[in-house]
């Protein structure tokens, strides 16, 4: 069981990078009969942004026709799989790493198809890694946000929502007359 997460934004750590890398490779070989593509995401992908000290990867298979042998595989590595959160998100597997009580490595496995959710992901780490103005704003954002929300995971991703969206529809990924 895993407590509610406190809140903790840090300096970008340069050793995120090889996290993810090392991760990747474990995830690339234990799904190699399932897996499409593995990207890194979410702000750990972004050089330079602070962030929750937690590697977000994606993985991309091809169907989750197969499902419960791709879980064990996950499993087998140390995963926690998290099927509650399948009920708001039934196109994703979510599995969590744990190290001391906290997450250390989140995956979100996909369909590969899912175009609409692979894209959005990666053009928003794409954006920030593009736009140093931004990366900052949105750095400020996720400190203050922290700051006021310590012990509340979800009014903290609520109060991002609005700037992530304002990302997306910069990086072309909703129609940006589309109301808020």
């Amino acid at each position: 069981m895993v407590a509610e997460p406190e809140v903790v934004i840090v300096d970008h750590d340069a050793g995120w990078a090889r996290a993810y890398e090392v991760a990747a490779d474990e995830l690339a070989a234990a799904l190699e009969p399932w897996v499409v593509a593995i990207e890194h995401i979410g702000s750990t992908a972004v050089p330079g942004l602070a962030a929750k000290p937690i590697i977000d990867i994606q993985v991309g298979v091809g169907s989750l026709d197969d499902a419960a042998a791709i879980v064990d595989a996950v499993r087998s590595l140390g995963y926690e799989y998290v099927p509650e959160l399948e009920a708001e998100l039934p196109e994703r597997r979510y599995f969590r790493r744990l190290a001391d009580g906290r997450r250390t490595h989140q995956v979100h496995l996909v369909e590969r198809a899912n175009q609409a959710w692979w894209d959005r992901h990666v053009a928003f780490r794409d954006w920030l890694r593009t736009h140093p103005e931004g990366r900052e704003r949105y750095a400020a954002l996720k400190r203050r946000l922290a700051r006021e929300h310590p012990h509340d995971l979800g009014a903290y991703t609520d109060g991002k929502t609005w700037f992530v969206e304002s990302v997306e529809r910069q990086a072309r990924l909703t129609d940006p007359l589309e109301p808020p």
